[in-house]
């Protein structure tokens, strides 16, 4: 029996878990702006899923620097995957107070 990429689960979460343990990085709409992100982890705040990520580029154009941003995914809409890689940026630290309990995934430092 074999199986493609189309039999797993579909949606956001799925879509974000799949690009951090992959490393891959997805398109979203944010802001009315198509953005490509970089899913450093997702992780709850106040009952609320939210994912810190890396843009890598906002309509078609690198950003001025690249920085740790987070993201509310109730305010995150087209979530796609991309065949995109992207490595962790240093300043990411999975460990952080912040992430305490709350973490459903992160990527391998």
């Amino acid at each position: 029996m074999t199986s493609s990429d189309s039999d797993g689960p579909t949606g956001p979460v799925p879509t974000i878990l799949e690009a951090i343990v992959r490393r891959r990085c997805i398109g979203v709409i944010y802001n009315r702006q198509h953005v490509v992100i970089a899913p450093h982890i997702l992780y709850t705040r106040h009952g609320e899923l939210h994912v810190d990520a890396v843009a890598v580029e906002r309509d078609g154009k690198p950003p001025r620097e690249l920085k740790i941003g987070t993201y509310r995914l109730s305010g995150l809409g087209d979530i796609t995957a991309t065949d995109r890689d992207f490595f962790a940026v240093a300043e990411f630290d999975p460990g952080a107070e912040r992430y305490q309990g709350e973490t459903l995934l992160a990527v391998d430092r």
